[in-house]
């Protein structure tokens, strides 16, 4: 399927990386990047398209082809990129949008339903949680320790060259329980839309680790009962980063949500899931 590239300024002059999908017509379905627009799979959006969506998937802010200034201290809170997902929504449409966010992607959709509940008219969340980076909250899981020893054992990279920088993703991916094929090709993808090859805007990209030094307070969780837009809460099964008792507390937090576990997915949604995924979500 077609698509289109572009870029959105939104009124605070912030510079966002879009990705077109379908009608412009039809009812918008907006993916926020987890940081980058690439954590949404191409399946999964040609698949809402032929839905009848107008799908656009777009970078955070120092990610992709978004505006880049200083990922190891960013000058910007959550927030900021909340209201950057009400202003796209209203900038490419008059109506309400259904807004999805992905990983970290995610708590910036979380933020932005609650602080602009007028612009978002459904709410998706893969993989993701309800407190922000750092402690999380006693009855929550918190990212599988092995895991995470296993990944930072892994020799770092060197971030300007690409190879490299494919082949630490691709197994990084394995240790997390990720297709390492669609792994190896997504972050070369990444590499290649990457505006720089300095380590901090390649680790912002392919890591997010922007979120580290983001400031993301006030606490949200405590709000999600406020929320009365539809939502659906898709996680894998065998998510190490972000367990799948995270998504579970999600749906139970948010009124009237609805839970899809993937039952052999793990951080990313697998291409052989788009359409189920798909399925969901146009149900909203």
């Amino acid at each position: 399927m077609h698509s289109t590239v572009d870029t959105f300024r939104t009124p605070q002059g912030v510079t966002l990386g879009v990705e077109h999908f379908g009608d412009e017509a039809d009812p918008l379905v907006l993916l926020a990047g987890g940081t980058t627009m690439l954590s949404w799979p191409d399946a999964l959006c040609e698949a809402l398209a032929r839905g009848g969506r107008h799908v656009v998937r777009y970078d955070l802010r120092d990610a992709g082809a978004s505006t880049t200034a200083a990922p190891d201290a960013p000058a910007y809170t959550l927030r900021d990129l909340a209201a950057d997902a009400a202003a796209l929504a209203r900038g490419l449409d008059d109506r309400p949008a259904h807004l999805a966010g992905i990983g970290v992607g995610g708590m910036v959709a979380q933020v932005a339903a609650l602080d602009h509940p007028e612009a978002f008219s459904a709410l998706t969340l893969a993989g993701t949680r309800a407190v922000a980076p750092g402690p999380v909250d006693d009855d929550l899981p918190d990212h599988d320790q092995t895991a995470m020893k296993e990944r930072f054992k892994l020799p770092k990279p060197d971030w300007s060259d690409r190879a490299s920088v494919v082949e630490w993703a691709t197994a990084a991916a394995e240790v997390f329980g990720d297709d390492p094929d669609e792994a190896r090709t997504t972050a070369g993808r990444i590499f290649d839309r990457t505006p720089d090859t300095s380590r901090p805007v390649q680790m912002a990209n392919q890591l997010g680790t922007v979120f580290a030094h983001l400031d993301c307070r006030p606490r949200w969780r405590e709000r999600l009962s406020e929320l009365t837009v539809p939502a659906l809460v898709v996680h894998g099964r065998r998510n190490r980063f972000f367990p799948v008792g995270c998504g579970e507390a999600l749906a139970r937090d948010i009124p009237g949500a609805r839970l899809l576990v993937l039952e052999e997915a793990a951080t990313a949604i697998p291409a052989a899931s788009a359409d189920e995924v798909a399925g969901e979500m146009l149900k909203l």
